[in-house]
């Protein structure tokens, strides 16, 4: 069958309904899904499927940057940064520092998007290290590249700060680059989540083929 088409179902306000009809023979789909309908934010080709056989599926086509940020004060944007990270694909979130971080603006996306956690900074930097990924910054200060004139390398770590202070003096020196996004109106800087969005998205412009 096609994995992407499912038959006409009823449609409700969070989600799909019951599936109609013969169940299709097919493990990834989840039999308690089938049955009672499917109220998951994820796209039309995961509907029905178990939450294992959609992180498989992701893991074929995850791009090669990874997503990092520093969690020293239990920064309300974390959760929003792995929900954007799940979004464009990034191959894993790393969480430097607390282990906790609220989850909320996540919005579940966690289950599907690999997260995992490093002590401090110096254990990030050497993990990077040992797997030949450049550390790019993302920070509006003194010496940092307009990211509108930065070429993203295809595999490296995009790094974030918290929002207010931003990166970490010993994070801002691990870096390979340090990259700001231009702004132009009164503020100081936008918001760490929003920050997150455009830096992938700006990776994605540059090494995702459209057409």
């Amino acid at each position: 069958m096609d994995e992407t088409a499912n038959p006409t179902h009823e449609l409700t306000t969070n989600g799909v309904g019951p599936w109609p009809g013969e169940w299709p023979d097919d493990p990834r789909f989840d039999p308690d899904l089938l049955r009672q309908g499917d109220t998951r934010n994820v796209i039309d080709r995961y509907r029905y499927w178990t939450m294992e056989a959609i992180v498989a599926d992701l893991d074929q086509h995850r791009h090669p940057f990874h997503v990092a940020i520093e969690n020293w004060q239990h920064d309300m944007n974390i959760g929003s940064i792995v929900r954007s990270a799940n979004a464009f694909a990034a191959d894993t979130v790393h969480i430097i520092g607390r282990r906790r971080w609220n989850k909320r603006g996540a919005m579940v996306t966690d289950r599907y998007q690999h997260v995992v956690h490093h002590d401090d900074v110096a254990g990030f930097v050497a993990w990077a290290r040992s797997e030949g990924l450049p550390l790019i910054a993302i920070d509006n200060v003194p010496g940092s590249v307009r990211i509108e004139t930065f070429s993203f390398p295809r595999s490296c770590v995009l790094l974030f700060g918290q929002e207010g202070p931003g990166l970490s003096p010993e994070a801002l020196a691990a870096a390979d680059a340090v990259v700001e996004i231009s702004q132009f109106g009164s503020t100081r800087s936008i918001n760490a989540s929003a920050a997150a969005a455009v830096a992938m998205h700006g990776w994605i412009r540059q090494h995702v083929a459209f057409g």
